[in-house]
Parts: structure tokens; C-alpha cells; sequence
């Protein structure tokens, strides 16, 4: 099973990463780290997240205030989201493909 960013959530991720790393240099490489570490977890186990709207599913990041969101499309992982714990709640719901 191979994985894919949707556009937004590739620009979500990267903004995230370049806040960090202007804040304490390095903290924006861990956070990189994290979040590829997160993914190949999904990749290896996707049905092990939580469903939490429809077929999106949601795993969060460890050490960091972060989850993504991801569909599972026969053998390919859409990640829909790079999502703030506290920022607009369902705010990617639209980016749900029909």
C-alpha cells in the first residue's frame, strides 16, 4: 500500500513544519519525522485508526498537538488532512472525495 497527500494537506504539513522550525530550530525536522513515522504506521495497519466522519479515519501525532486524517482507497492512503488539535474541527470535511 503506497500513500498520497491531498495538495491541502501537503501545504498544511509544510506550513506546520516551517512554524516550527522558525520557533526553535530543529523542533520543524522533528515534526517532519513524526509525521512520516505516523504515516508508515497508517500504511502498515490503516484500519487501526479511529473512523471519524464517514470514511476518513484520524491518528494522531505523537508529541505534537497534530493528527491526520486519511481515506483508504483500495490500495492507496489519501491523507486528507494535517489537522491542529484546536484549530477549525471539521474545516477538511469538503476535501472528502465523492
Amino acid at each position: 500500500m503506497r500513500s498520497v497527500f491531498l495538495q491541502e494537506a501537503e501545504e498544511e504539513f509544510l506550513e506546520a513544519s516551517r512554524y516550527y522550525e522558525s520557533e526553535a530550530p530543529g523542533v520543524g525536522v522533528a515534526f517532519i519525522v513524526e509525521v512520516h513515522r505516523t504515516v508508515r504506521a497508517i500504511v502498515t495497519l490503516p484500519h487501526a485508526a479511529t473512523e471519524v466522519r464517514g470514511d476518513i479515519r484520524k491518528k494522531v501525532i505523537s508529541n505534537f498537538p497534530y493528527s491526520i486524517l486519511y481515506a483508504i482507497e483500495n490500495d492507496l492512503i489519501v491523507i486528507v488532512a494535517v489537522a491542529h488539535h484546536k484549530r477549525r474541527p471539521i474545516y477538511w470535511h469538503k476535501r472528502m472525495r465523492k
